[in-house]
């Protein structure tokens, strides 16, 4: 059972609804940044740089299934 913090899932699941989204590319000491590089960690997102100091966050397929609702 994957253990999924509040704001890991709502990252997941405002990304997987919205699309890919732009990310700073350096700590920049937000809780988004933070949340953004657990989520990163753990195989839920992919990030890839895009330019202009951020990088493109995309929900995987592991992703997806931990942030879907029939999730505990």
């Amino acid at each position: 059972m994957t253990n999924v913090l509040p704001q890991q899932r709502l990252l997941l699941e405002l990304i997987a609804q919205s699309g890919d989204i732009a990310v700073p590319s350096s700590d920049n000491g937000t809780v988004l940044y933070r949340t953004l590089k657990e989520c990163e960690a753990e195989g839920w997102l992919k990030v890839k740089p895009f330019g202009a100091g951020f990088d493109k966050a995309s929900v995987t397929d592991l992703g997806r299934t931990v942030s879907s609702p029939a999730s505990p």
